[in-house]
């Protein structure tokens, strides 16, 4: 089987259902962004060994599935077919999220991104979940699109926030505050 179709030479793609779309469309972008984030938590998987953040290694693993819907629900132009994300992924992450914040010491200001390699990669991918979140939104003006895939997306970029702090704790990393920043935080996410 080739992998490639040659399709997409003339600068289109098809969605899911036969769609055809430009490549740098919304959507193509939104989707396209995801993946790119997807790959970068799988690098991230990688490079984190087998001692160390185990549970966050398994939750890692746990969104690339979740994903991976996202992408195909944002490939999926609406009744085409019934979406993959619903509103579970997102109260696990939540929930996770809630867990990890009380880990390390509460912030008042912003902190500059670093730290631990792994925890750097973290907020690599926290910034790269944002930039999906702006090209779901962009979509979401023109077209039906999952709103729960919005949602996940939001609060993934948060979790990469909490995990990469969780990280630079646990290996005694101190975080580097913004020197120049007034308190922005205010006992903890909105519910």
């Amino acid at each position: 089987m080739k992998i490639y179709t040659k399709t997409g030479d003339k600068g289109m793609t098809r969605l899911v259902g036969g769609a055809q779309v430009s490549k740098d469309s919304a959507r193509v972008s939104a989707y396209g962004t995801l993946d790119e984030l997807n790959s970068l938590v799988g690098f991230i998987v990688s490079q984190m060994n087998d001692t160390e953040n185990t549970d966050i290694k398994a939750e890692l693993a746990e969104i690339q599935q979740y994903l991976f819907d996202c992408g195909t629900d944002l490939a999926t132009p609406d009744g085409i077919r019934e979406y993959r994300m619903t509103k579970e992924p997102t109260k696990w992450l939540e929930s996770r999220i809630d867990v990890y914040t009380e880990i390390p010491p509460q912030i008042e200001e912003f902190i500059i991104p670093g730290g631990t390699p792994i925890a750097s990669q973290l907020h690599m991918a926290r910034t790269v979940a944002r930039r999906g979140e702006r090209y779901i939104v962009s979509v979401a003006w023109t077209a039906e699109i999952n709103s729960h895939v919005l949602k996940f997306v939001n609060r993934l970029s948060d979790y990469f926030f909490a995990i990469a702090r969780v990280v630079n704790y646990r290996a005694n990393c101190q975080d580097v505050h913004y020197q120049r920043s007034g308190k922005v935080f205010h006992n903890g996410p909105a519910k």
